[in-house]
């Protein structure tokens, strides 16, 4: 088991770097303006155990092999980007209709949105490179075995559930504020232009 003080400041290191708002944190606001809550679950669960995959990855030793096959995690970059930019695309056509009007549009399927999700924190390295910098301050990473493996992963999906959360719901109240079709074509458009920002500022990284 590791050091609870250890683990502390892993933990509140990630809060600090998790709440800062970068393309994932851009992507799930965006789309919780554009579409509500519902589906935003599976899409930010794809992208919390993205984070897992390029934790395992520092604490394992496998940076080297993750630059080996790079072109890999390449492909996944542009599949996110794309999948932000398919997302872009159908906020700025979705049609002015206020949320008050009906039922909220249909999210997307779960496992479509996880699969987004998870592309796009793998598409992303400098996760990876955020873990590869932060942990051997605080851990001595020969010494982490399974159980510790666990404890970092479990600290960091409540982390990222706890943030992550709180975007949605302050995403979610800010989006009930518009109640005529104009504004709700403004909120699409910027919300949009906010998802496409996101992807090309993914694929350029």
């Amino acid at each position: 088991m590791l050091d609870p003080i250890s683990l502390a400041g892993f933990a509140l290191a990630l809060a600090v770097a998790a709440a800062t708002p970068g393309p994932a944190i851009a992507a799930i606001v965006a789309r919780v303006l554009g579409h509500g809550a519902r589906g935003s679950i599976a899409f930010t669960a794809g992208i919390a155990l993205g984070d897992v995959v390029w934790l395992s990855f520092a604490v394992l030793g496998l940076a080297a092999l993750a630059q080996t096959l790079g072109w890999v995690f390449l492909g996944l970059k542009y599949a996110g980007a794309c999948y932000l930019l398919y997302l872009a695309w159908k906020l700025w056509t979705a049609p002015a209709m206020t949320f008050q009007d009906g039922p909220a549009p249909a999210a997307g399927r779960s496992g479509r949105l996880f699969l987004g999700g998870l592309a796009l924190t793998l598409g992303n390295p400098k996760t990876m490179l955020f873990y590869i910098a932060l942990l051997p301050n605080l851990l001595d990473l020969q010494q982490v075995g399974l159980v510790g493996l666990v404890e970092l992963a479990a600290v960091t999906l409540s982390i990222l559930a706890v943030v992550f959360l709180g975007y949605i719901a302050l995403a979610a109240r800010a989006r009930r504020l518009f109640g005529t079709p104009g504004a709700v074509r403004v909120l699409n458009r910027v919300t949009g232009t906010v998802m496409g920002g996101a992807a090309v500022k993914i694929a350029a990284s």
